[in-house]
């Protein structure tokens, strides 16, 4: 019996490997897998375009994980189960296609890809080679939207009719992204593909209707080229000792060892102007969506914030849910996050949910053990 029970144990470990070993591949999946996951995972194989960051993660990880400069050639040695994708978003497409003729599963950070026809070849290559892939949403895990998802599937609201959904940026997290590879359309989409999927998803599950009609429109009005005073990044910036915006984490060990220490190798740089000439997404977007059962969705998203957080109001036939979550400024220090439901009998009924504790509001963990467990 004892014998039996260690064989299955030891044959439902699945090997991974890791595409992209940046501050998400490592610090979400490789680390997980490594210091709490072994009993059901083993990570089998590291692959970066960028050397040295690759031998970094290594080294923090396990000296025995084999990495390697040639996608083709980690799925050919290492032979894994399911191939984890975090690279730049512009490249999941062929990475996911590839895996998926190997014979391998993917796990693939939103989004799935950036343009529509890069979609529709991943999903013609998942029907092909009969494997999955399974995109990762973590917003989905995190307790507050649960509550939430409970409530409207408790019918609290009824039919639903209208949703008004506002997100808010700060310009600490909203500004990096106009430092990174983010800042380029043909590299992440913009933020309605790369950071707003999580949105959309979210209002997605919430009222369980797809979107059948969109019109939007965004601009470039705060991280415009409009000063002078800038340089090409904040390290060398004659005017980063005056510049409210320069990037203060070139010294975190994490970010100095994976993106400074490693910027010879292929040129990236983590710390670039946020008012170069050359960025071209937008950091103001704003939708309307009609959805396939009548709801409609007013969606805006700004990247300018002077606190980041969100508000979110549901309508329907018998009644109004309302909620937000805040997570900077003044209002970040309530330890509880409220949502109110307000019904057709004049009646306000108020849930607090505790604030979880982890990444993403908690929502990573619970993720990581659906993933992986």
């Amino acid at each position: 019996m004892v014998q039996s029970e260690k064989v299955e144990r030891v044959e439902r470990v699945k090997k991974y490997v890791i595409a992209g070993t940046g501050g998400r591949g490592y610090s979400m999946y490789g680390k997980a897998i490594v210091e709490r996951f072994s009993d059901v995972a083993q990570l089998v194989g590291l692959f970066d375009v960028n050397p040295k960051r690759c031998c970094y993660v290594r080294d923090e990880l396990s000296h025995d994980i084999p990495v390697f400069s040639d996608f083709s050639e980690m799925l050919d040695q290492a032979k894994p189960d399911v191939v984890i994708i975090t690279t730049v978003d512009r490249f999941h497409k062929e990475y996911i296609v590839k895996a998926l003729a190997a014979g391998c599963g993917v796990i693939c950070e939103k989004p799935l890809a950036i343009t529509s026809e890069m979609c529709n070849e991943i999903i013609s290559a998942e029907k092909q080679y009969g494997r999955k892939i399974t995109v990762t949403f973590n917003c989905r895990f995190m307790p507050y939207f649960v509550k939430m998802k409970e409530l409207l599937d408790q019918n609290a609201v009824g039919e639903i009719l209208n949703i008004d959904f506002e997100w808010m940026l700060d310009t600490s997290h909203g500004a990096d992204y106009f430092r990174r590879w983010h800042r380029y359309m043909n590299m992440s989409g913009g933020l309605l593909v790369h950071k707003a999927t999580h949105h959309f998803d979210i209002v997605n599950w919430l009222v369980q209707q797809d979107p059948k009609e969109v019109y939007a429109n965004g601009t470039l009005r705060f991280y415009e080229p409009s000063r002078e005073a800038r340089g090409e990044r904040c390290c060398t910036c004659p005017y980063k000792e005056s510049c409210e915006f320069v990037f203060e984490g070139a010294e975190i060990p994490l970010i100095k060892r994976l993106y400074f220490d490693a910027e010879q190798e292929d040129g990236y740089y983590r710390d670039r102007c946020v008012f170069s000439d050359d960025i071209d997404i937008y950091d103001n977007m704003s939708l309307t969506i009609k959805y396939s059962k009548g709801a409609l969705l007013t969606y805006s998203l700004i990247a300018h914030s002077p606190y980041e957080g969100w508000k979110m109001s549901i309508s329907g036939k018998n009644g109004r849910l309302e909620a937000e979550q805040f997570l900077s400024g003044v209002q970040s220090v309530d330890p509880f996050h409220h949502i109110r439901l307000y019904n057709r009998k004049g009646d306000r009924i108020i849930y607090d949910c505790k604030k979880d504790t982890g990444n993403h509001g908690g929502g990573d963990e619970k993720l990581l053990r659906m993933l992986l467990e």
